[in-house]
């Protein structure tokens, strides 16, 4: 028996990420967001930076990122469920159990907030590419040079895949994140069907990314600069449980 979908929809409405965060680390404002030593690994220097107007955090050290059910799950070492059975006692909030729930339902539920967390993770990663020499050279040019200002790069989350085959990959696992999730995500591929031989299905290209009616990024699109005729210009998510193209575009 899961937690209902009403108790879930006011536990997100009412979390705000700086009153959740402030409970375990100090944070101190520095421009539009609040930064701290980040609270999953050690270090002296505050790497850790949280938004309050996105509700999202991101550590430019380890990687670790999400909003602040994730922040929770990770913190405490908890799922999804339980995060919200947290943050429910903290807000005050009346858990209601949805008993029509069969497990399959609560199991696939679960997924899907674990795709969105990695979804959002690999949103992040293309973004922050946009400020590498890299993603400078290519991604931002070819941003700027199509009219798009550095607030429309922002407010759509456009960014750059580096090249290479593992960039996302890798740094998704740093972060935690599990391979099967992201293949199921979309974010990776696997060589005939043998899990030893994933890669990044994104790579060197600019990005779009591809967001739900809430905001969060479900997919993306992407394009490559160089004339390469063994890869095709355009390429795009696959349809996953969160993502279904006729619904969006």
């Amino acid at each position: 028996m899961g937690i209902s979908k009403l108790t879930t929809d006011k536990v997100k409405d009412r979390m705000d990420i700086e009153e959740v965060i402030s409970d375990y680390v100090p944070l101190k404002k520095k421009g539009q967001n609040l930064w701290a030593c980040c609270p999953f690994h050690g270090e002296k220097t505050p790497s850790f930076s949280v938004s309050p107007a996105k509700q999202i955090y991101k550590c430019f050290g380890c990687g670790k990122a999400g909003d602040p059910i994730q922040f929770i799950m990770d913190i405490e070492g908890i799922g999804f469920q339980e995060a919200i059975r947290h943050l429910a006692g903290k807000y005050g909030i009346e858990v209601e159990e949805d008993e029509t729930q069969t497990p399959e339902q609560e199991q696939a539920q679960n997924e899907r907030e674990s795709l969105l967390i990695a979804l959002g993770f690999a949103r992040d990663f293309f973004v922050k590419n946009l400020q590498t020499d890299e993603g400078k050279a290519i991604g931002l040019s070819y941003f700027k040079e199509r009219g798009f200002s550095p607030a429309i790069i922002e407010k759509f989350d456009l960014g750059y895949a580096l090249e290479g085959w593992d960039n996302l990959l890798n740094s998704a696992k740093k972060a935690g994140f599990q391979e099967d999730i992201l293949l199921k995500a979309g974010l990776i591929l696997e060589k005939d069907g043998d899990p030893s031989r994933r890669y990044d299905r994104f790579r060197n290209r600019v990005i779009f990314t591809i967001h739900n009616i809430s905001g969060k990024p479900i997919a993306f699109g992407a394009r490559i600069l160089t004339k390469d005729k063994n890869q095709p210009k355009y390429i795009n998510s696959p349809e996953t449980p969160v993502y279904h193209k006729s619904d969006v575009l």
